[in-house]
């Protein structure tokens, strides 16, 4: 049953990257690339009538989380307080900065409530590549000093940094420079991502301009994926040890490369959704390669006395497990059906929803 909770949630969090990774990137390119206010309003107007939505696949993975793995839940939840807080502003200055911009018509508040809108994007997008390090190099489980533990063996508590900015540091911080490799490889690949989704969505005079953006971005994100894994060693020594025990995973890095280099060929798709497709296989491939590689490992340790936290030892107790499988399939047929109707609803160009317009 642990191995089921762990895929439904993994499962969950990709799909909330690939739609909630939407909104971050329209909000970037809303910030860097809406110059006008007919531009800003075809970037509203194609997340509009989504973005409140695809939040909801961010809660409902921490209502799994806490159900299925509540030692891991209780771990992170505080041991990431800081990043956790601070996502949770941004969220909300994100999501005011896309609802009070049209109440009043002045030029000096639409200018500040884009500036939170997009700000808050760009940093959230960060943040969330951040958080993915964090994952992936581990943390100091036990808050070990000198060999001595000096918390129980499932806590730990991350400053935003330390004073080297390194991850190999006995006391480690959220942010060193491998994290913020990650984080920077979020902010390109979901500024792609936005990019693709906005020109599937619209006719804005933006599209051919941004079909550019994302070929030329994409050779920076092809470039950073590669000296990430570079990089990857210095973490873990052995980084591909899951891959060669279990080759059919191999599936996932694949379907990152597919999405990868289909990107380079978007200035010449007819069909403007190929963009958008290839942007998700690559963040599905991605999340899944990553997690794939540590499996069954949820948050390493990073010392030799307290063990990793697996899907095994955080689990919660095999009968809850058993019985939440029913109401999980109650759920997940109210979510299909819910999404079903809302895409087909806003199925189209949505130059012409008016979101935000009051």
């Amino acid at each position: 049953m642990e191995l089921f909770w762990y895929i439904v949630l993994m499962t969950m969090l990709a799909v909330y990257v690939i739609l909630d990774g939407y909104d971050f990137g329209a909000g970037i390119i809303h910030l860097f690339f809406a110059k006008t206010e007919k531009d800003k309003k075809a970037i509203t107007n194609s997340i509009g009538p989504f973005w409140d939505a695809n939040e909801v696949w961010l809660i409902a993975s921490g209502g799994v989380l806490f159900f299925a793995f509540p030692t891991l839940y209780a771990s992170s939840f505080s041991g990431f307080y800081l990043p956790l807080i601070m996502i949770l502003w941004l969220l909300i200055f994100r999501a005011i900065g896309l609802e009070l911009r049209g109440q009043i018509k002045n030029n000096m508040w639409e200018a500040i409530w884009d500036k939170a809108f997009g700000i808050s994007s760009l940093l959230l997008a960060l943040f969330f590549g951040v958080a993915l390090g964090n994952v992936v190099r581990g943390v100091n489980l036990g808050g070990v000093v000198n060999g001595v533990s000096t918390h129980e063996a499932h806590y730990f508590f991350l400053p935003l940094w330390n004073s080297t900015f390194s991850p190999e540091a006995e006391q480690l911080g959220v942010i060193d420079w491998f994290t913020l490799l990650l984080g920077i490889i979020g902010v390109v690949s979901l500024t792609i991502h936005g990019a693709n989704w906005i020109v599937f969505k619209t006719n804005s005079d933006l599209n051919s301009k941004l079909k550019k953006v994302v070929f030329r971005l994409n050779f920076v994100l092809l470039a950073l994926v590669i000296v990430s894994l570079l990089v990857w060693h210095i973490i873990e020594p052995k980084p591909f040890h899951n891959f060669i025990e279990y080759p059919w995973m191999w599936i996932f890095p694949l379907i990152t490369f597919i999405g990868i280099f289909g990107l380079f060929k978007v200035q010449s798709f007819t069909k403007h959704g190929f963009g958008f497709l290839f942007s998700s296989l690559f963040l599905f491939g991605g999340l899944t390669s990553t997690v794939a590689s540590i499996f069954p490992k949820v948050l390493p340790s990073t010392n030799t006395i307290n063990p990793d936290l697996t899907i095994y030892n955080v689990a919660a107790d095999e009968y809850g497990l058993s019985i939440g499988v029913y109401w999980f399939a109650i759920a997940i047929v109210l979510v299909a059906a819910y999404m079903v109707i809302q895409y087909k609803v806003f199925k189209g160009k949505m130059d012409d929803v008016g979101y935000g317009d009051h």
